[in-house]
């Protein structure tokens, strides 16, 4: 009989940790090594329906309000008894909110295999907040570090060394090539974007400030004092754009920035665009990155997390200092100048990502891990058998 696993996310939005979850789940299931199950905490976003079409079951929702209120522990105590009455042998979270409430959750219904998940070096949690998933950690019996930067934070915080693991996210780079009969100018059309112009992207939500955005926007003003044809797209949604617009017109480039909102054609996006960006103060792996260079674009990206991980410096991209909106400016300028030198790094980025960080490369790192831990949880289980029935045996002789 299969193993039953289940992922669980904190919501179906269209985000890097969210995309990478669903994307697991659908790699697992086409292995066909196990049973795999989805769960959530929110139950909307668009990656739903891409969930449901893999016939995976019901998707059973764990709403929050807090951790710290009753409702929580209700939703605890619901969460537990679905993993009993199931037999779910493994449990995978994706996030914050899915590490804490998950690995709580799992530890009480005794999962033979629990395994947390680790996306970010720093900036998005508060104090409190990498505390109380520092301690849901010591519940897990793995936790998945998407990069060796990553792994090194969860080691540095004290999470113990033999149970990080890296398991770089995977890539499906066919999702990035454009469609049959693909039009650049069609394509500019449909994002309302200016034709004739050089492009300049920048992929995140606009939701989080460790994206750090205003220092792509001050890099953007000098970049278009050097290049006068220069657009500077920005394709994510969140309630960091009303500033936003407001910081392009006080720098006086509002009439070369643009705002696509949230991108669901990210290939016909990033085919339009001639060099992309990462400004984040601080990331784990960024799929933004990977995105880039699987679609054949330069990148330039501050060296946070994993980024050097990814990005091999001359080569594929360049990396930055965090916060210094001259060196990428001046980086950017470079790429724009020399659109051959520009292609060859997209094209070496494209062939890397292939490489290094496709799907099947992810699906093989996971499912080891795996095998690992429900081998370990079988033996675990073995020697408790065993104990139990040695104990009765003395019982019985006394």
């Amino acid at each position: 009989m299969k193993p039953q696993v289940l992922q669980l996310v904190g919501s179906f939005n269209q985000g890097g940790s969210e995309r990478q979850a669903v994307q697991l789940a659908r790699l697992l299931a086409e292995s066909g090594r196990y049973r795999v199950r989805v769960a959530c905490l929110s139950p909307e976003g668009v990656l739903r329906e891409e969930v449901e079409r893999l016939n995976l079951g019901e998707i059973h929702a764990y709403p929050l309000t807090s951790f710290y209120d009753r409702r929580f522990v209700a939703q605890l105590r619901r969460f537990a008894a679905f993993l009993r009455a199931e037999g779910v042998a493994l449990v995978q979270t994706s996030d914050f909110y899915s590490n804490v409430f998950g690995m709580f959750g799992a530890a009480l219904a005794r999962v033979p295999a629990r395994v947390a998940s680790k996306r970010e070096t720093g900036g998005m949690r508060t104090p409190a907040q990498r505390r109380v998933e520092l301690f849901a950690f010591r519940s897990a019996h793995a936790v998945v570090a998407n990069a060796e930067a990553v792994r090194q934070q969860l080691v540095k915080d004290g999470v113990p060394a033999r149970k990080v693991s890296v398991v770089y996210n995977g890539l499906d780079h066919e999702r990035l090539r454009p469609p049959a009969g693909f039009s650049r100018e069609a394509a500019l059309d449909s994002f309302g974007l200016p034709r004739g112009r050089r492009l300049v992207t920048l992929v995140a939500n606009l939701r989080h400030a460790v994206k750090d955005h205003p220092t792509f926007l001050r890099a953007a003003r000098r970049v278009r004092e050097r290049v006068p044809e220069a657009a500077f797209v920005l394709a994510g949604e969140g309630e960091l754009e009303t500033d936003l617009r407001a910081l392009s017109s006080e720098l006086g480039i509002a009439d070369a920035v643009f705002f696509t909102g949230r991108c669901e054609r990210v290939g016909e996006l990033l085919a339009v665009s001639d060099v992309c960006v990462l400004s984040s103060t601080a990331e784990g792996f960024s799929n933004s990155i990977l995105e880039y260079m699987a679609a054949g674009r330069p990148v330039v990206a501050t060296d946070v997390g994993g980024a050097r991980e990814a990005i091999v410096e001359g080569e594929t991209g360049h990396l930055v200092p965090a916060g210094d909106d001259e060196q990428m400016a001046a980086r950017i300028g470079e790429l724009l100048r020399d659109p051959a030198r520009a292609r060859e790094m997209g094209e070496h980025g494209r062939g890397r990502v292939v490489e290094q960080f496709s799907c099947a490369a992810q699906l093989a790192r996971v499912e080891a891990l795996y095998e690992r831990l429900l081998r370990r949880g079988q033996e675990s289980g073995v020697r408790s058998q065993k104990k139990s029935f040695q104990d009765s045996s003395l019982h019985s002789d006394s």
